[in-house]
């Protein structure tokens, strides 16, 4: 099969012949039809050096079921599915991807397969943040701050909390396109991040309860000002020489979110993405939730890759950026 590969690190995206993945027990080889490029991509590709080895990123995709595992039971030949992968495994760029059964969803029937592809890892950050994290219940109330509402990762925040929850949720936002983005998928409030504390009691005089972060180096003092007693801060970057004495007068608590800590262990509820990234597909085609796909790029090519890294790389994207292959 063709894939797309670095063999140095940070080094150039090439195109390389590699063996069709043959299915594990619980496997599902899956025929790449759209991908999309998160942080985690470019991070792992300036990070983590292959040492001459064609490495082949991709944490995001959606596409047709072409082959299963002896002990395959969600899914069968033919199926349309959408998942975000493993860390420990080869990458999505590629014409086909081996995938556990337990992490990957049926597809959005309502979408294109470009559109599912823009969202399961995001999805899934979202959704264990809100639900396993922050552990919100359907009825539960209270205030929800949403960093970068406009990202990847705060676009699905912002509409899980919507869709499942009775939250307040108050996005940041900086530029007229992110606000008018967070705003139009349903924050209740949008208020800029450069003066977070006096903003955000703007329209929340009383404090926050929860806050997503993912930016947290240097924002720890501003979260335990504005989070209420009691209150908790998920992130999901990976700040070092991180200082949380801060949270501890208001009993604050700071939760650690990575999406790929099921895949990686494989705990008793793994399944829970599968079953999460199923549930979401019913809110899209529901109408509920929809796609953040916000550019879309013409065929899964070394240039079209890196030019999608560069545009997550620079931090200022709306949505997700996605590659039709």
């Amino acid at each position: 099969m063709r894939a797309l590969a670095h063999h140095t690190l940070a080094g150039p995206f090439s195109e390389v012949e590699l063996p069709v993945p043959t299915p594990g027990a619980r496997d599902l080889v899956v025929e790449v039809r759209a991908v999309s490029v998160n942080p985690v991509d470019t991070k792992v590709h300036a990070g983590s050096d292959p040492q001459g080895e064609p490495t082949v990123l991709g944490y995001d995709a959606a596409g047709v079921v072409t082959a299963v595992g002896d002990e395959v039971t969600l899914f069968s030949v033919g199926d349309e599915v959408y998942h975000a992968g493993s860390i420990a495994r080869q990458g999505t760029n590629a014409q086909f991807h081996a995938v556990d059964e337990r992490i990957a969803g049926p597809k959005p029937r309502t979408l294109s397969f470009a559109e599912a592809a823009a969202m399961p890892l995001t999805t899934i950050t979202a959704w264990e943040t809100l639900f396993d994290r922050f552990r919100v219940q359907s009825g539960d109330t209270g205030t929800l701050l949403v960093l970068g509402a406009a990202g990847g990762v705060g676009s699905m925040v912002v509409q899980l909390a919507r869709a499942l929850t009775g939250l307040t949720v108050i996005g940041t936002a900086s530029r007229e396109a992110s606000r008018q983005w967070a705003g139009d998928l349903g924050a209740h409030h949008v208020v800029g991040h450069h003066d977070l504390v006096s903003d955000t009691k703007a329209v929340a005089p009383d404090g926050v309860d929860m806050i997503f972060s993912p930016r947290t180096a240097g924002m720890i003092e501003t979260y335990a000002e504005v989070l209420n007693p009691g209150g908790g801060i998920v992130a999901i970057d990976e700040p070092e020489g991180l200082e949380t004495l801060p949270l501890k007068d208001k009993s604050l608590t700071l939760h650690w979110e990575l999406m790929f800590t099921r895949p990686l262990f494989a705990p008793p509820d793994m399944v829970a993405q599968h079953d999460l990234l199923a549930r979401t597909a019913e809110l899209v085609d529901a109408g509920t939730v929809r796609t953040t796909l916000a550019e879309r790029l013409d065929g899964l090519t070394p240039e079209n890759l890196r030019r999608a890294h560069d545009r997550v790389a620079d931090g200022h994207m709306v949505g997700k950026i996605v590659l039709e292959a």
